[in-house]
Formats: structure tokens, C-alpha cells, sequence
């Protein structure tokens, strides 16, 4: 078992981190939870300012939840309104969770119109068709996403089986675009967001929300502004997005409203949805 003692500057809550639909291939059991990283099975659990995991290392700990970001000036910064200072004190030490590029894009080519148990059976049969197996101590079996090369090489109708539905092409037709483009990921990283966002959209499968999805999670684009049915429902009711707007003008909104962090502030008002929108309801 490895440790970790957070300074008390640093605020950081495991389970708003992980329960709040950024990622999706981990469960909690008891006080801990498990998870697969990349090619490692990770178990971590948090008491107080105490971090106690196994299955990977500090570094990638640090790394993965992005601990050493100073979380204080982004969110002071984001806080704007009463809507959204609610938001960052019920989902107190949220943090966004730095993942890898490809799995990041692969797995939200795959939540396109799903729920999240949806989304997390998806891609859980991708890593157990697909990836190779995990070894580590549990009895449970656990297997690393697959590499893009795999899923470039394989026949469509293995991929369709994962319940992927009318996704299963644009999945498979983006893992071989990729495939040929080795410098993808330094490519978007050296982009400015419009310009990285127009980058993955010629990708099959991926729309505005996908893109702004794998900016904000997985290259570290904080102004990108992810809309769904919540925040579009949460901007019109209090930031004054029209009603019949779109995905463009209401994204344009949240990040001329909240400015280069605005993915931050999309991710506190997206996990404290259901309070913010009942609250409006009753008043």
C-alpha cells in the first residue's frame, strides 16, 4: 500500500471526483474505490487528508487527479453568481481527472446518447474483448482498454457485439484514422481550443460535445464547455440562454460568462445538477 498526506491547502474530494461522470470504469466497494487506469488496476480510498491506494504509484496518483494543480485562484475565478458558489461548495474539492487521449475519445464516442451504467457496460466489454488482461491482486478479472491498433484491426461485427449500436462504426472508423495519425495527441495539445475542436471533429463520431468533452478531460483545455440536457437547462433558467438555443450558443455563453475555466465550472453545476434545478423548481 502506498500514502499520500494532502497539505491542507489542497482540496480534494475522491468521491466527487470519481462519482461525478467524467470517467467510467470505476466502482466503488465499501470505503474504496477500484478503477482501471490505463494498464494498471487501481484501488484508493480517502479519510480525511489521507490518500491509501494500491496498484499504481504516487506519481501517477498526483498526476491522474491532477493534485498539484492550485485548484484555490481557478475556482475563485469561476465564481460568479450564487447558482455556481452553491455548486462549488456542495461538490467541495471536485477535481477533473486527467485521461489518456485516446481512451478518453474512444469512451465518449461510446456515451453518445447513453446513461452512464450504459456507457460504463460499453466500454467494459470493449477492455474484455478487446484489452489485454490486468494482473493484480483481486479475484476480480480486470483489463486495460484497448489499443488503438487493436480496435483499427478488428472486424466491425466484433466491435458492434459490444453493444455499441449505430456507434460501432464511427468508433472503429476514427480508432484507424488515429492509427495513421501517430502525432495526433502533441498535435492537439499545441492547438488553441477552436482550433483543436475543428482538429477532432473531422474524427467520425465526433460532434461538438464529444470534442469539448476530450479538451476539457483529456488535453487540459479548461475553457471548453461540454452542454447537455442538464447544463442547457441550468444556463437557460439562470445565465439567460434561449430556450430554443443550440449546442453553439449555449456553449459560446458558459465560456464567455465564465472565461478560461469555464470547463471547471461546467463540471460543479453539471454534478450538483439535480439540487440547483429542484431548488429553482420549488422556489
Amino acid at each position: 500500500m502506498h500514502r499520500i498526506t494532502l497539505p491542507d491547502e489542497t482540496a480534494f474530494s475522491l468521491d466527487q471526483s470519481l462519482r461525478c461522470g467524467q470517467v467510467f470504469r470505476w466502482e466503488k466497494t465499501g470505503d474504496w474505490w477500484e478503477g482501471v487506469v490505463e494498464r494498471e488496476a487501481i484501488r484508493i480510498r480517502q479519510q480525511g487528508r489521507r490518500l491509501t491506494f494500491e496498484g499504481t504509484t504516487p506519481e501517477r496518483v498526483r498526476d491522474y487527479f491532477q493534485l498539484d494543480l492550485d485548484l484555490a485562484p481557478i475556482l475563485r475565478s469561476i465564481d460568479r453568481d450564487s447558482v455556481i458558489r452553491g455548486a462549488l461548495a456542495a461538490c467541495s474539492g471536485l477535481r477533473l481527472i486527467k485521461q489518456s487521449p485516446w481512451e478518453c475519445l474512444a469512451s465518449y464516442i461510446c456515451a453518445t446518447y447513453a446513461n452512464i451504467p450504459g456507457i460504463k457496460k460499453k466500454i467494459a466489454l470493449l477492455a474484455e474483448n478487446f484489452g489485454d488482461p490486468i494482473s493484480h491482486r483481486s479475484g476480480r478479472d480486470r483489463y486495460a482498454f484497448p489499443a488503438v491498433e487493436r480496435i483499427a484491426g478488428s472486424d466491425l461485427c466484433d466491435i458492434s457485439a459490444c453493444r455499441l449500436g449505430y456507434r460501432a462504426p464511427y468508433l472503429c472508423a476514427t480508432a484507424q484514422a488515429i492509427s495513421r495519425d501517430q502525432g495526433w495527441v502533441t498535435r492537439v495539445h499545441a492547438l488553441d481550443y477552436a482550433t483543436a475542436r475543428r482538429d477532432l471533429m473531422r474524427l467520425a463520431g465526433v460532434g461538438p460535445k464529444v470534442a469539448d468533452c476530450v479538451l476539457l478531460f483529456a488535453f487540459q483545455k479548461y475553457e471548453a464547455f461540454p452542454v447537455d440536457v442538464w447544463i442547457a437547462r441550468i444556463m437557460q433558467r439562470f445565465y439567460g440562454a434561449p430556450v430554443k438555443g443550440n449546442y453553439e450558443q449555449t456553449g459560446s455563453l458558459g465560456r464567455r460568462y465564465f472565461g478560461q475555466y469555464a470547463g471547471y465550472a461546467q463540471e460543479y453545476l453539471f454534478s450538483d445538477r439535480e439540487r440547483i434545478l429542484s431548488a429553482k423548481e420549488a422556489a
